[in-house]
């Protein structure tokens, strides 16, 4: 399910969205979880230079609450300028900060894809966004996805009975979730508030499939206090990696 890598996306072709307004409250800090410091800097600082970095990528909108917009203004201001960030008001649910980052992107006739990244994913490698900016502009929707790794199981805790589930053909969603921008428009138009997990979901249910991209296993989500040092020496090799 890998696409070619081959990309012939022009510069400043595609601009990121960063849902940063969620209240994190798995991670059981007092202030969002973005804030959390890896390797000297916040979580959304790695996740956004990430996309930033990249040529293709020219526009980064960071989406964010109304209590947090403060400190970013403020607190990270120097930041914010380094990046050249689009600081943005995001919604209480996901899709509502997507809708707002879509609408803040409107005007903008240079956009053909729309890349939608977890602010809390501060470890995506260069050559996946390569790869899934090329699969997403060559079928309009492409996501990262790393194979299911361990044995599967449902069940309930509260009877204690679970089934094994065939893993074969399940994979894990990552992000960037990268779409061609009339494409997600399109799924968000069509939203009308049902639930949904991703933006993938949404565009698979205007009729359009998604395509899978192999990623790395280390882009991982960043969830609770352990799983920043994980990321810690994930970041480590990824460093020793590029030298």
């Amino acid at each position: 399910m890998q696409a070619s890598d081959s990309l012939t996306l022009q510069p400043d072709s595609v601009a990121a969205i960063l849902p940063a307004a969620g209240s994190g409250q798995r991670f059981g800090a007092a202030s969002n979880k973005l804030f959390a410091e890896l390797a000297g800097k916040p979580l959304w600082f790695h996740a956004a230079s990430r996309l930033a970095a990249a040529e293709s990528v020219g526009r980064v909108v960071l989406a964010v609450s109304q209590v947090d917009e403060p400190v970013f203004r403020n607190q990270y201001a120097s930041l914010i300028d380094q990046l050249g960030i689009e600081l943005i008001r995001g919604g209480s649910e996901r899709t509502d900060s997507v809708q707002a980052g879509l609408d803040h992107l409107a005007d903008d006739a240079g956009i053909e894809l729309v890349a939608v990244h977890d602010a809390a994913r501060p470890l995506v490698r260069p050559r996946d966004l390569t790869a899934v900016f090329a699969a997403a502009q060559r079928t309009g929707a492409a996501i990262l996805a790393t194979p299911m790794p361990g044995t599967v199981k449902r069940g309930q805790l509260e009877t204690g009975a679970s089934i094994t589930v065939d893993r074969r053909g399940l994979w894990l969603a990552l992000t960037p979730q990268v779409f061609h921008l009339g494409l997600l428009k399109q799924a968000y138009h069509k939203h009308n508030g049902r639930p949904a997990t991703d933006d993938a979901q949404l565009v698979e249910r205007t009729g359009h499939e998604v395509t899978l991209v192999k990623g790395s296993a280390d882009n991982l989500k960043i969830t609770y206090p352990e799983d920043l040092q994980v990321a810690e020496a994930i970041l480590a090799t990824q460093v020793q990696q590029a030298r």
